[in-house]
């Protein structure tokens, strides 16, 4: 079972930077020859390792709508398929970093709208200079700090993980 590469991931993202559908995430770990079916990738989305989908209308009439999982389920069930063929299990999964990354993302999102909500409402005022430049920095620090929060994860799962090899050494 080969997993998908770094520069393989990235073309996806890149690709399909506005989301892509369950099956298309299903089939690109089959072309791998990675065992993956939709309710199993449905599974993990309620385990809360990978992000949940959002409804996006097709268009045309009585088209209805689809759900698109963000690009970086991608990267996110690449990760736990690693994990698990290191043999971790599906709970050692979540008690791992992966259930609060996907938290990180929802609130990286949402302060992104929030961002956007006020620099729309700024560029309808004028002489907003001063508000305008305090906003942006806002956005650099609150990016900052998600990603310091990131990497302070990684290092609180790298410490758990080698817990977790060293007790089942014993």
């Amino acid at each position: 079972m080969e997993l998908l590469r770094p520069d393989e991931i990235e073309r996806i993202e890149r690709d399909y930077a506005q989301g892509l559908p369950a099956r298309v995430i299903v089939d690109v770990f089959a072309s791998k020859g990675v065992p993956l079916s939709e309710a199993t990738f449905r599974k993990y989305v309620q385990a809360g390792l990978l992000p949940r989908s959002k409804r996006v209308g097709r268009k045309g009439k009585n088209r209805g709508s689809q759900g698109l999982y963000p690009a970086s389920s991608v990267r996110r069930m690449n990760a736990i398929r690693q994990m698990m063929a290191q043999g971790l299990t599906l709970e050692d999964i979540k008690a791992s970093f992966v259930v609060f990354k996907n938290h990180l993302d929802l609130a990286g999102d949402e302060l992104g709208a929030v961002f956007d909500g006020y620099e729309k409402h700024l560029e309808q005022k004028k002489n907003q200079k001063e508000l305008t430049s305090k906003l942006r920095a806002l956005r650099v620090q609150a990016r900052e700090l998600l990603h310091e929060i990131t990497r302070f994860g990684s290092v609180v799962t790298a410490r758990a993980g080698a817990d977790l090899s060293t007790a089942s050494q014993s």
